[in-house]
């Protein structure tokens, strides 16, 4: 399962009714603290020269990543999104630190849709740029310090319940922007990958394009239904008309044990799209603002 190309999903048949996508760090695994604050973000730090301003660095990486709309966003995005919140930091301004503008990343992030190393290398390669090259020297440190430190790291309580009861009902598939090798080793370490028919990562595209190949003209739209705690995640699901059910940032057990107990049985019953998962959209975009904090 570590290396799905899109015919794989093309290819992929239901096997029932119901189509259920899942993202993983954040949302089925309590991953995104652990490896952001510990994996990222040390090396933004390190390989885009930022020691001049780490303080700022850090807090404009974890606003992105964790505590703003653009959580769960793709790394390379991610990183230009940090880049520019700090360009307009007057703190950092004054500090005269010089902030990457990394033009080329840029680029490649706006005509590639497999934003993962495996397509970044063969652009480097191919181009032999430097700052594609800086960007993929980052993101494998970013792997190699995440397959060190984050183990053990089990799912949120009530995510293996509610695999083991949507199982008999719905075909599973984890929908994810992270690597699919950290994916496949998170999801078997836990005993949880035999719930899952597919374990999509970002090389295989995006996570509309994931739920698009996989479910696309397979289902019909009020059978599928995007799990995620991003709102990424939710405009995945609405590219393809597929339901959203939200796991709010902050209150994961409340909102799996929630699906477990009565959101699951609404959407199999037929009566999820509506008033119900509108006000469960609501309660969770309160959660997340656009604006950081230090420009209130």
């Amino acid at each position: 399962m570590t290396h799905l190309t899109p015919d794989d999903l093309k290819a992929f048949q239901p096997k029932h009714n119901f189509f259920i996508g899942i993202d993983s760090d954040g949302c089925a695994f309590d991953t995104m603290e652990i490896k952001h604050k510990e994996c990222f973000i040390p090396n933004i730090i390190k390989h885009w020269g930022l020691q001049p301003v780490s303080k700022y660095a850090r807090a404009a990486a974890e606003f992105i990543n964790l505590y703003s709309k653009w959580r769960g966003v793709n790394r390379f995005p991610a990183l230009t999104l940090t880049f520019d919140l700090l360009k307009t930091w007057p703190e950092v301004q004054k500090r005269k630190a010089e902030i990457p503008q990394a033009q080329p990343l840029r680029d490649w992030i706006a005509r590639e849709t497999k934003l993962g190393n495996p397509a970044l290398k063969a652009e480097a390669d191919r181009t032999g740029d430097p700052v594609l090259k800086q960007a993929l020297e980052w993101s494998k440190a970013v792997n190699a310090a995440i397959e060190d430190m984050v183990k053990g790291v089990p799912p949120f309580p009530f995510v293996r319940e509610s695999l083991i009861k949507a199982t008999a009902r719905a075909d599973i598939i984890v929908v994810s922007a992270t690597p699919g090798e950290a994916l496949v080793r998170e999801w078997t370490e836990h005993d949880i990958s035999q719930y899952a028919a597919l374990i999509c990562g970002q090389e295989v595209g995006s996570k509309a394009e994931h739920l698009k190949l996989a479910a696309g003209g397979k289902y019909p739209s009020s059978h599928i239904l995007m799990i995620g705690d991003a709102p990424g995640d939710f405009r995945a699901a609405r590219a393809n008309n597929a339901l959203f059910y939200p796991i709010k940032p902050g209150f994961e057990d409340q909102s799996w044990e929630r699906f477990f107990n009565e959101a699951m049985d609404k959407f199999f019953a037929g009566t999820y799209a509506g008033a119900y998962e509108q006000a469960l959209i609501e309660e969770f975009d309160a959660l997340l603002p656009e604006v950081p904090p230090w420009k209130k």
